[in-house]
């Protein structure tokens, strides 16, 4: 992801790509030539530079966002924004300490189709939400379950578009938490139903919203958003049969396309112009991650005990009794 951000910075007005770090400083230096800049140890950078985005595991992220707060950059952390929810809260005030903009980069926010959804919420008469973001395998190793992996993403639009408490969840897993089935009810009533998988053999990221006077649909590859209203049921007569015909009225809504990660990286920047509230704020990544943790740790258990149950035959359960 880290590259991603270095190609972003580099064609982004107005920004000036300075450089990059990276553990293995072979990668580092492959990358800056790759995109024409120059590799450094984090010391020297973080003295040439004004923000930064941290793309490292997860497992760092505390360390190296203190680090670079502490030098008075601004920072983007890619989600999830750390592992321990008590590290994000210490560095949500350690930046308002130093007076330095914390956004967690949870670049789905900045989909041109959730963009345009999040101006319509207000006005919808919420019942249900249903979220899949599902795929095959993958090609390379990866540490995190479905949930940390891909389900938090929802998770965060979720909350952002309820903008209420968390009353009730549940969830269930299986293949070692790479499926994951999540629900949620929130106190004002609203239900989500969120689905996450990377053993799925097509790729879906879908979001859909169940109001009272309509249905939103919105696919966050197409980028695109259908709203159904009006759906009328009626029996027709038709050369003396009958039949049943189901009609609705399907507006297309018209979306600025365009990639999330420039959009993100761009709202960053001008939140740091502007001295304003980062779209996706500390605090934002917080609650995404506590919910997201709370999701995973009901989703291991639930597995576990399945293949407790799968490993115990009738036979020995006999005579265990």
């Amino acid at each position: 992801m880290g590259q991603n951000h270095v190609r972003v910075y580099r064609d982004l007005p107005g920004v000036a790509l300075e450089g990059v770090y990276d553990a293995d400083p072979a990668r580092a230096e492959e990358i800056a030539t790759e995109y024409g800049t120059e590799a450094y140890e984090l010391d020297d950078l973080l003295d040439r530079i004004d923000l930064v985005s941290i793309a490292v595991p997860t497992q760092y992220h505390y360390d190296a966002a203190r680090e670079c707060i502490d030098a008075g950059v601004h920072v983007l952390v890619e989600k999830p924004f750390v592992e321990d929810p008590k590290d994000g809260q210490t560095l949500i005030e350690f930046a308002n300490e130093r007076d330095v903009t914390l956004q967690v980069g949870h670049v789905e926010r900045f989909n041109p189709a959730v963009v345009t959804l999040m101006e319509l919420v207000d006005d919808l008469d919420i019942i249900a939400i249903t979220a899949e973001r599902l795929g095959p395998p993958l090609e390379r190793e990866i540490d995190d379950t479905a949930v940390m992996d891909l389900m938090i993403h929802d998770v965060d639009i979720v909350l952002a578009i309820v903008g209420d408490e968390v009353t009730d969840v549940s969830a269930v897993g299986a293949r070692g938490g790479s499926y994951a089935a999540a629900n949620l009810r929130f106190g004002s009533g609203v239900v989500a139903e969120l689905t996450a998988s990377r053993v799925t053999q097509e790729k879906v990221r879908k979001l859909t919203i169940s109001a009272a006077d309509s249905r939103v649909k919105v696919d966050y590859i197409g980028q695109t958003i259908e709203i159904h209203r009006q759906s009328v049921p009626e029996y027709v007569k038709d050369n003396g049969d009958v039949r049943y015909r189901h009609e609705s009225v399907v507006e297309q809504l018209m979306v600025d396309r365009g990639e999330p990660l420039k959009k993100e990286l761009a709202s960053f920047v001008e939140a740091i112009r502007t001295g304003s509230d980062p779209v996706v704020s500390g605090e934002d990544g917080l609650r995404a991650l506590e919910m997201t943790r709370r999701l995973d740790e009901l989703v291991l258990s639930a597995d576990d005990v399945a293949d407790c149950r799968r490993k115990v035959s009738p036979e020995s359960a006999s005579s265990h009794d």
